[in-house]
């Protein structure tokens, strides 16, 4: 009855679908497992769906079925966003020790929310009411199937009994014992006097190896070559790991190194590391991921505009990759080739990477099994915080975290301008705590003085755009033509999606008719964050505060206050007895806006209170050289109700306390950060404080 709940089941809305990943039965057909992938529509905040970047969320479970013991046992936890959040569900029916015609079920679960974009207490309530859901209609579900099996005159399952050749094996168990292969003892055992125990545990026959290493590789010289320093415990949980993979996976079995990178990243827990590590390996080869290199060629708008390459390596021996990430257009990457082929370009750099810690390891004689990222932020502005953009970055760092653990020696992050903070508040938390400590953050040129770049990279080799003297041959970067823009149907042809249908509103913009949003701040100090583009004519952008809520707009006859139409919403918030300077204030100088421009920003709020972000339609100048109107003024006037702007956009505000949290985590990274942490916060105190880019 309860395998009738999969693929799918009508009972449960969120459970979406299925898809078998492995299946394993005994030879006896005592022992059933199956696992499965799970696709769920949690039901969810939109706003939450959004900012998270799903629209599901994917569980595996693990269903054993041992029909010797009539026992059932569910194991389920979450593939989504297991780096932030851990659920863990174990279930089991057995049978009533005093009565075998009752059926006992226990169920149990666990969730611990390390972070989620400051929405941790949001997540934990949708959690525990999904779960009380979940117990309640379980009886109901399985009563449910049984039902359906009695209407189709099943009624009754015989019990499993072995197999009659496993009746006698087990009925001559008492006299017969396996036979072991012949096995040659060596003197030195015989002298050192090793039990017939111990022995046994070092035998092996030809096809399947011992705790070691194929060809017995794994001695003190193989370690200190090609592994680094491992205590015991660590040799053995590698061996263990190993030999187990050897046993299970039918796949390409990880290099040692991998493996070990795996195991340091859970601190040695053998069944956690086993756990992240098959997901890695399955991933891998749905996503054909170790042919990357050999099989697919980056386009080439990657290889002129994104500003990143291999240059050298670091005093370590590390290679040493150099991201020149302010002069890079984050966002014409993402709209010329979408999110894919970004996230591709990044795999085929993390995979070279691997490849050139093998070289490395040759070169330099030693263990080398990661590499050293340095990241220029020299012209970084609020064009970085594209929403998009920031979203695709996110999902490229939390797949990156999840296959190459361990893989990042050191992050050397130069010239951080004031808008980092911003940046920082929202990438930190998809960054795990052993990585995060690897971070040392320049501002300015502190990186030149003490113990900055010459700590960790010869003089020899520093880029020349840092004042070294060595060529770079890392692309420039610079702003991607807007002709090679891609649709979102363009790129959904080729399976690669935009989020910026999902996160983007329209708006109509009208002469004599602004379209307004409202932003209410509880705390002062606050950050309200754009981004819009001007799809269609020119307007004005304004911002203006007020210490009472406006009245909502009206929905009259005359539409005077909200306009729809089918270019987008249009929405008045100012009412027309309002004056400027008593009922409200601008607290940004008013900025011209042209047609096919995008524009970021983001305002540091001094007060509590209303703010209002306004797109207003920018009228244009009568003809220096006479005093008539122009024609486009005179439609205009005689055409009002007439679509004459439109502009897509999206707003984010990002609460006080985190904005200062992100300030603090950056400190404490490196001490060389306190002056840009210092000018970020007594900015946060000076009237404007808005950063404005095209």
């Amino acid at each position: 009855a309860y395998e009738r709940r999969f693929p799918t089941c009508p009972l449960i809305p969120m459970f979406v679908a299925s898809d078998t990943v492995n299946e394993y039965k005994s030879e006896d057909e005592a022992i059933h497992v199956i696992e499965r992938r799970c696709k769920l529509d949690i039901d969810a905040p939109r706003l939450l769906k959004k900012i998270a970047g799903v629209d599901y969320v994917y569980f595996v479970q693990k269903n054993s079925l041992n029909r010797r013991e009539r026992t059932l046992h569910i194991e389920a936890y979450n593939e989504t966003f297991s780096n932030r959040v851990i659920i863990n569900e174990h279930c089991c029916y057995t049978v009533h020790p005093d009565n075998e015609d009752w059926t006992c079920f226990e169920q149990s679960a666990s969730l611990d929310i390390k972070s989620f974009f400051g929405f941790e207490s949001t997540v934990e309530k949708i959690a525990m009411k999904q779960y009380t859901s979940n117990i309640k209609k379980g009886k109901e579900i399985i009563e449910y199937y049984l039902k359906q099996l009695e209407e189709e005159g099943i009624t009754f399952v015989p019990r499993w009994t072995p197999p009659v050749a496993c009746k006698l094996e087990s009925s001559t168990s008492h006299t017969r014992r396996p036979v072991s292969p012949a096995i040659t003892i060596p003197d030195s055992a015989t002298k050192e006097g090793l039990n017939n125990k111990e022995l046994l545990n070092t035998s092996s026959s030809p096809s399947e190896p011992t705790a070691g290493t194929p060809d017995d590789k794994l001695d003190a010289d193989y370690i200190k070559r090609y592994l680094g320093d491992l205590t015991p415990m660590q040799e053995s949980c590698l061996i263990r790991l190993r030999q187990w993979l050897q046993e299970t996976h039918k796949g390409k079995i990880p290099k040692d190194e991998h493996i070990l990178r795996f195991l340091r990243a859970r601190d040695f827990n053998i069944d956690k590391a086993r756990e992240i590590l098959c997901q890695s390996l399955t991933w891998r080869k749905q996503h054909q991921v170790d042919y990357i290199l050999d099989t697919w060629n980056p386009p080439q708008v990657l290889q002129d505009y994104y500003a990143g390459g291999w240059h050298h390596h670091d005093k370590d021996g590390r290679p040493l990759y150099v991201l020149r990430l302010g002069q890079m257009d984050t966002k014409g990457l993402v709209r010329a080739l979408g999110e894919e082929a970004l996230l591709r370009y990044v795999l085929s750099i993390n995979e070279e990477g691997l490849r050139r810690c093998e070289e490395n390891t040759k070169v330099f004689g030693r263990p080398i099994s990661s590499w050293t990222c340095l990241v220029d932020l020299e012209g970084l502005n609020m064009r970085h915080l594209w929403r998009p953009g920031v979203k695709a970055l996110l999902r490229i760092i939390e797949v990156v975290e999840a296959n190459y653990p361990e893989t990042l020696g050191r992050l050397l992050i130069l010239r951080a301008p004031r808008v980092f903070p911003v940046l920082w508040t929202l990438v930190s938390p998809f960054i795990d705590d052993n990585t995060r400590k690897k971070f040392l953050i320049y501002a300015g040129n502190d990186y030149q003085g003490p113990g900055g770049l010459l700590d960790y990279i010869d003089k020899e080799i520093i880029p020349d755009f840092l004042g070294g003297e060595c060529m770079c041959e890392v692309p420039e970067g610079g702003l991607v033509p807007k002709s090679l823009y891609r649709t979102a149907e363009e790129l959904e042809n080729e399976d690669i999606k935009l989020w910026t249908e999902t996160i983007y509103q329209s708006a109509s913009v009208f002469k004599g008719a602004p379209h307004e949003v409202l932003i209410q701040i509880v705390d002062a100090s606050s950050v309200i964050t754009w981004d819009f583009d001007v799809c269609k004519g020119d307007i004005v952008f304004n911002i203006f505060h007020s210490k009472r809520a406006p009245q909502p707009p009206k929905k009259d006859s005359l539409g005077a206050h909200s306009i729809t139409s089918p270019g987008g919403n249009n929405i008045q918030l100012i009412d027309k007895v309002w004056q400027l300077g008593r009922d409200y204030s601008m607290v940004e100088s008013p900025l011209i806006c042209k047609e096919g421009e995008s524009v970021q920003g983001s305002h540091v709020t001094r007060w509590p209170g209303f703010y209002i972000l306004q797109w207003k339609f920018h009228s244009m100048p009568a003809c220096a050289t006479t005093n008539l109107p122009r024609v486009d003024d005179v439609l205009a006037s005689l055409q009002v109700s007439s679509h004459k702007c439109k502009v897509m956009y999206y707003t984010e505000v990002i609460g006080s306390e985190d904005f200062r949290g992100s300030m603090t985590s950056l400190e404490s990274s490196h001490s060389g950060f306190s002056q840009l942490s210092a000018a970020t916060t007594s900015s946060s105190q000076s009237h404007s404080s808005s950063m404005i880019s095209r």
